[in-house]
């Protein structure tokens, strides 16, 4: 049984991934698993794999109770800081776990692939969004589609396939009707070469050095790049020309309610968007926090703020932040007496792309970053 003929990601990814809500308790086990790490760089990915296991196993088991579910453990420490195993049934699951998908790629440990003990009949991308309490499902590929897609179109690159997230089946409902419906031999995985009956269980993923079609495009819309704003370098006093200090934006004393959890090692800058006419005259600023976050992380908050001795913001103003693909991530809107509005905080590693978007009807001003 296949569902490809039921998957069309670009039309369902229209639609918000489904969310899973945390637990005090999901929490106190993750804590758990993270001193399982064995080292210190990986506990933070241990903590984000112990939520996303914790979280999506409750999940399963309101939807599946009559499958029994137990947690797997990895073998390979290095597949194992991205991906932690939950087997349903006689099925075996891959969860990849990561804290947002900025630039819409899926990171796939290769040896969770190749290597017949690490091998999995589904891979499952979870999003953990650890302050808002959050686990996004935001899509799920069975091994032999993920086998047959490599075949022809991708070599790892440092340990990792990098694949689009368009490549995944965004409807999990998919995945429960597999996990009911299918038999396990109908997806043969990879047997270690003492166990190996046929040639044709072994199913490796063939390489080529063929460019992939469905690499993001840096410059989607094929005009000339607008300025990126580096806030990897904004964390060693290299800030952006045009940016201001809030005192000199906002006035001094201005309460802007920004809360990040380390503000001694942030910086924080201010810009005036000019959206002309449309607003009546009234000026707004975009306010940039930047905070240097473990494990070589950067943290970034992004508020829309009224100028000019204005309280309010005017209504009906977009805050949108859009993938490197011009996907939108999130989007916030002003309504009546909004004094500010923000999206949610997140973070990401050094190098990483994303534009900001302040709209008003048809008139728009965007601002590009890079982590």
């Amino acid at each position: 049984m296949m569902l490809d003929s039921l998957v069309n990601p670009t039309d369902l990814r229209l639609s918000l991934p489904p969310t899973i809500w945390l637990e005090t308790e999901h929490f106190e086990q993750a804590q758990i698993d993270a001193q399982l790490a064995t080292n210190e760089e990986n506990q933070w990915q241990r903590y984000l794999n112990g939520l996303a296991l914790s979280g999506f196993e409750t999940w399963l088991q309101e939807r599946l109770p009559e499958q029994r579910l137990s947690r797997g453990i990895a073998t390979d420490e290095t597949a194992s800081q991205t991906i932690c195993y939950l087997t349903v049934g006689e099925f075996k699951l891959g969860l990849i776990t990561t804290e947002h998908l900025l630039d819409e790629l899926v990171n796939v440990p290769s040896n969770s692939l190749e290597v017949p003990e690490l091998a999995a009949h589904f891979y499952v991308v979870l999003e953990v969004a650890e302050e808002e309490e959050q686990v996004l499902v935001r899509g799920f590929l069975r091994y032999d589609q993920l086998s047959s897609y490599l075949s022809t179109n991708r070599q790892p690159s440092n340990g990792f396939y990098h694949l689009p997230l368009s490549l995944w089946d965004a409807e999990p409902n998919h995945l429960l009707v597999y996990c009911r419906c299918l038999e396990p031999n109908a997806i043969p995985l990879p047997v270690a070469p003492t166990e190996a009956v046929s040639s044709q269980t072994t199913t490796s993923p063939i390489t080529t050095n063929q460019p992939d079609p469905n690499q993001p495009n840096p410059n989607p819309t094929g005009t000339n790049p607008a300025t990126v704003n580096k806030l990897g370098q904004w964390l060693q006093g290299l800030v952006d020309e045009g940016w201001q200090a809030l005192d000199s934006l906002l006035g001094p004393g201005m309460d802007l309610a920004i809360s990040t959890r380390q503000m001694q090692t942030s910086v924080k800058r201010g810009k005036l968007v000019d959206l002309g006419i449309h607003l009546d005259d009234q000026s707004v600023a975009l306010l940039v926090t930047t905070t240097r976050e473990p494990q070589e992380k950067i943290g970034v908050l992004i508020q829309l703020h009224p100028v000019g001795g204005a309280r309010y913001l005017p209504t009906n103003l977009n805050l949108s932040l859009l993938s490197q693909t011009d996907r939108i991530l999130q989007e916030v809107q002003s309504r009546n007496q909004d004094n500010y509005i923000q999206l949610k905080p997140f973070r990401g590693t050094s190098g990483q792309h994303f534009s900001v978007e302040v709209s008003f009807g048809d008139v728009s001003v965007r601002e590009e970053f890079e982590l």
